[in-house]
């Protein structure tokens, strides 16, 4: 990952800074006491080990830090043996047990400090990286989304950014918590005994080394298993989704060839995968247990042979032994994850980092009204190296409406998105009253318009909501105005809640005629100079269409329309009719004056009309 997304990425974990510092120092305090935990039973130990009284020692006497170690260790027996003579062993012995809980109590408490604040953290970042991706998709132009999966846009504000937070969570572990307590333990162990600790030390890596080879080969087989298992998921969901393709083709037998044929790899695989993961344990425990046994029998020598380790030490040298290998695993499977984190950081910055053309101008004008007329002059657009419009040159004046017609691929809903700026021209202009729409603000450009397309989009909602999604300060009585005037009033009231009914996804508990008077009502609502209809009977039966032309007309009288229709039965009252083929204007004129040219639009209109 590079220095800039390293910084942006640090730049959210900024604002949670002081989660960030108190979950650190819990976790130094954690680290420290889980420490404390296996020191303080050395004590303990060595009073169960001991069956008579032990004599007074002399305080020692400090002798410089080259004897600190010592001086310690003199230092604390003197109180010890101090406290057990003049006390008894069994106040002792309570003494520290209490101690002990009571640092096994402050361990599990700055534990939980650390996650506590840690999940502000990490949900802090999550949020905000979150705020910032949906901010930015809502600004990108929809090329962006042309050329991008939906679905993959969706998976990296979802799964990726899940995989940044669990990421930065393990980040503060693997600098903080897990070498502090390794760290600790170390030098407890140094303080016991360094020759063991050294032999440990030289010893246990051989066996880290080949578990972690097992655990290499483990990770491949679990992608392949995975792979597979994400093959065999598609197969079905594009055998039940095309099922009747299937049966309509006769295909039963091959699309059951291909199942078997992954049903029969994934067995492969998996067997490889569980006789790995089973072989991991047993070798993994016998590792363990071979360091385990050199460990009892270099450190027994030490106790029964050299005198050198007390049994209380070298009991409490194993249990920290131990300690060291829980945060060593965690450290080597946190590798895995901060991959898998900055891998998902970095395809998040992919969209966060996407440049927007069509960004406002420093100096850009605030227009609110249509005062003259709209004109397109000699624009030319393409997407990449195709042309889609060419040389398109025309003008409608306030008031009128304008039909673009042609057939399928010509350019007509092209010249809609370029009239709403979701695209910019590559040559050419625009213009509204004079002004090219590059020199406007996109939101007052677009507050001027209102679109109806034909994929009546709806949201998640209530129907007054979607009604008044571009006037949301609307009060009822408008919105049910705007509702009787797109012929939607009726079947509003005969929904469960009326008006407060959520319509569900898209809008899918209702009708294509119903969802397509919502979409026309909104309009209504909005109140927009000029209005943009881009083929908004075209999915509608013939009743269906019938309500919603009704309600079209309502909306298109004394208000500019842009119309563009695949019936053309709809256009014939439209001031102008341009009629376009291959991107190219080839009949511009009122239905009268096309239909006695005899051209294009004539053999249209009698295509429609003989079918």
């Amino acid at each position: 990952m590079d220095k800039r997304i390293k910084q942006t990425f640090f730049k959210y974990i900024k604002p949670y800074k002081k989660f960030a510092f108190f979950s650190i120092l819990s976790n130094v305090l954690y680290a420290l006491f889980s420490t404390l935990a296996f020191v303080v039973f050395v004590p303990l130990l060595n009073i169960l080990f001991e069956k008579e009284k032990q004599e007074t020692v002399v305080k020692p006497a400090w002798d410089g830090f080259m004897h600190l170690k010592d001086y310690l260790n003199n230092y604390l027996n003197y109180h010890w043996v101090n406290f057990i003579n003049e006390h008894g062993y069994m106040t002792a012995l309570s003494f520290i047990m209490i101690v002990a809980a009571v640092i096994v109590l402050l361990k599990n408490v700055f534990n939980y400090l650390a996650m506590f604040f840690m999940t502000f953290l990490r949900n802090g970042v999550l949020k905000d990286m979150r705020n910032d991706m949906y901010e930015k998709v809502i600004s990108l132009p929809v090329s962006f989304f042309s050329e991008k999966r939906k679905g993959d846009v969706i998976t990296r504000m979802t799964s990726d950014v899940r995989e940044v937070q669990w990421a930065s969570l393990i980040v503060l572990d693997i600098i903080v918590k897990e070498p502090l307590t390794i760290l600790f333990t170390v030098l407890a162990m140094l303080m016991l005994n360094v020759k063991l600790t050294l032999f440990i030390f030289v010893f246990t890596p051989v066996a880290g080394y080949i578990i972690s080879l097992i655990g290499k080969k483990l990770k491949r087989a679990s992608h392949v298993v995975r792979k597979l298992n994400s093959n065999f998921l598609s197969h079905i969901e594009e055998t039940l989704t095309g099922l009747k393709i299937i049966k309509a083709f006769n295909a039963e037998d091959l699309f059951e060839h291909k199942f078997k044929n992954l049903t029969s790899a994934m067995y492969k695989a998996t067997n490889r995968l569980i006789n790995r993961q089973n072989l991991a344990h047993p070798v993994s425990e016998f590792l363990g247990v071979m360091v385990i046994i050199t460990i009892l029998w270099y450190g027994g020598h030490m106790v029964l042979i050299d005198k050198t380790l007390s049994p209380a030490a070298f009991i409490t040298f194993i249990s920290l032994a131990y300690n060291v290998l829980t945060p060593a695993k965690a450290i080597a499977k946190a590798g895995y994850t901060i991959r898998k984190g900055m891998a998902s950081v970095e395809r998040i910055f992919t969209i966060l980092d996407a440049k927007n053309p069509l960004i406002d101008k420093p100096n850009a004008i605030v227009k609110n009204s249509f005062d003259k007329n709209i004109e397109l002059d000699h624009v030319s657009f393409r997407y990449e190296d195709d042309n889609v419009v060419k040389n398109v040159s025309f003008t409608v004046k306030k008031g009128e409406t304008l039909a673009l017609v042609g057939q399928s691929g010509s350019g007509k809903s092209t010249i809609a998105n370029l009239l709403m700026r979701f695209y910019d021209v590559n040559e050419g202009a625009i213009k509204i009253d004079d002004i090219d729409i590059r020199d406007m603000t996109k939101k007052s450009l677009r507050g001027l318009m209102g679109l109806v397309t034909q994929d009546s989009i709806l949201f998640n909602d209530t129907v007054r909501n979607n009604i008044a999604l571009g006037k949301p300060d609307a009060s009822m009585d408008e919105i049910i105005q705007a509702a009787k005037i797109a012929n939607a009033h009726d079947f509003i009231m005969e929904l469960p809640k009326g008006y407060d009914t959520n319509i569900g996804d898209s809008g899918n508990r209702l009708s294509g005629g119903q969802k397509q008077r919502l979409n026309i009502a909104r309009a209504i609502l909005k109140n927009p100079p000029v209005l943009i209809l881009d083929e908004a009977t075209s999915a509608l039966d013939t009743e269906s269409e019938k309500l919603v032309q009704d309600a079209l007309d309502r909306l298109m009288t004394n208000r500019t329309s842009v119309v563009i229709a695949h019936r053309l039965s709809t256009i014939k009252n439209a001031d102008k009719i341009v009629v376009m083929h291959k991107g190219e204007i080839v009949e511009m004129g009122t239905h009268q004056e096309l239909m006695q040219h005899e051209g294009v639009y004539h053999n249209l209109i009698m295509l429609q009309s003989f079918a």
